[in-house]
């Protein structure tokens, strides 16, 4: 597995770091994380030299970090790094805080983090860090060695990340960036801003939520005649391994077949040949034609208030624009039934949730009148 320094010790940082927010589970539940499954998966990356997990207080609703306090319990405390999220949605107080800081010392059994983040840094979000001290709180947290490095996360506009990184120091940052969002939600601008401040970069969703391991037919025809033997999502990750000042780039994995995909793909990393990202670009082109919406299956937006699952009906939605199989598309939106655009009321309770900026009401209304216009519902 390919490492980079981290400058401020001199550690390496696996260049695959494992995003424990998409573990296997039992059944559709994602609370119940099959721990069996998902411990196997945890030795098998260590086993090959991963040694950045990645979790978050709300992931898998709250169990996420359990397991991974258990997964990681049974190796020596520095094999590994972990890091974890202060989450915006569930502080009202200031004591919130600090009660959500020693829930995940305690959930993830360790005496301190290795990489602490601000979690979905938005302007509302930020608001709502400043508003209760959080970076005070957490900066007195790092000088009593509870937090080695702090950064945050991102899902906002450039001109907001510049002045985050203008006004405060930072040990490290993460960001959306993939080959799709390098133009189309500013990644390429991002990823310079914290280039030109010297910040290193941890990239998310470089797959974005599995939709590059999964694109449109044609899509896929451009990459493989350009590489027969790659895998669809290796593209993508070594779009983003490849970067200068990249510390690690986070994966999501749930099952063997992607662990062992990621780990190939950077044992070693070989960066892209110019044709390689000229079949990238070809992949771009085509995909933006296809009309899909850019949900990554984060489910920030979730629950919604009417009940409606919104990540499970643009997947659908989006399955369809990439298929074009009518039959599927009437069948799953009419099993949806409650569940499904139809309920929306257009409350725009989800939308400042999005980390991807998706008009989720209006969205709505695309589902809806693309189930109306089946040849079998004229």
């Amino acid at each position: 597995m390919d490492t980079r320094i981290f400058a401020k010790t001199g550690e390496p940082i696996s260049l695959l770091g494992y995003g424990m927010m998409r573990l296997p589970t039992v059944g559709k539940d994602v609370a119940k994380i099959d721990y069996a499954a998902a411990q196997a998966l945890v030795d098998r990356a260590i086993e090959a030299g991963i040694n950045y997990f990645d979790t978050a207080y709300g992931y898998h609703e709250g169990s996420s970090e359990v397991f991974v306090g258990q997964a990681l319990s049974r190796y020596p405390r520095e094999s590994f790094h972990v890091a974890t999220k202060m989450p915006p949605w569930y502080i009202k107080s200031e004591e919130d805080v600090h009660t959500i800081f020693e829930t995940q010392l305690k959930r993830l059994q360790v005496d301190y983090f290795d990489f602490y983040l601000l979690h979905n840094v938005t302007v509302q979000n930020w608001e709502t860090f400043e508003k209760f001290h959080v970076l005070e709180f957490l900066r007195e947290k790092q000088k009593e060695g509870k937090l080695r490095h702090l950064g945050f996360s991102f899902h906002d506009r450039p001109d907001l990340l510049r002045k985050l990184v203008t006004k405060h120091s930072w040990d490290f940052a993460q960001i959306q960036l993939n080959y799709l969002d390098w133009e189309d939600q500013s990644a390429k601008e991002q990823y310079e801003i914290l280039a030109e401040h010297g910040i290193p970069v941890i990239i998310m969703e470089p797959v974005r939520g599995g939709a590059l391991a999964n694109l449109p037919e044609p899509c896929v025809e451009v990459l493989r005649k350009a590489d027969p033997n790659a895998s669809t999502a290796s593209w993508a990750i070594r779009f983003a391994a490849q970067l200068p000042g990249v510390l690690t780039v986070l994966s999501g994995m749930t099952t063997k077949e992607q662990l062992e995909d990621n780990i190939a793909t950077l044992s070693p990393l070989v960066p892209l040949s110019q044709q390689e990202q000229q079949a990238i670009n070809k992949a771009v082109e085509i995909f933006r034609r296809n009309g899909a919406i850019p949900c990554t299956a984060c489910r920030y937006c979730m629950d919604c208030p009417f009940g409606v699952d919104i990540p499970k009906v643009f997947a659908l939605y989006n399955h369809y624009q990439h298929s074009k199989n009518a039959i599927s598309f009437e069948g799953g939106y009419e099993m949806l039934a409650e569940t499904g655009p139809e309920s929306c009321t257009g409350c725009q309770t989800c939308v400042d949730k999005c980390p991807q900026n998706i008009a989720i009401p209006d969205m709505m209304q695309k589902v809806v009148q693309a189930y109306k216009e089946l040849p079998s519902q004229e």
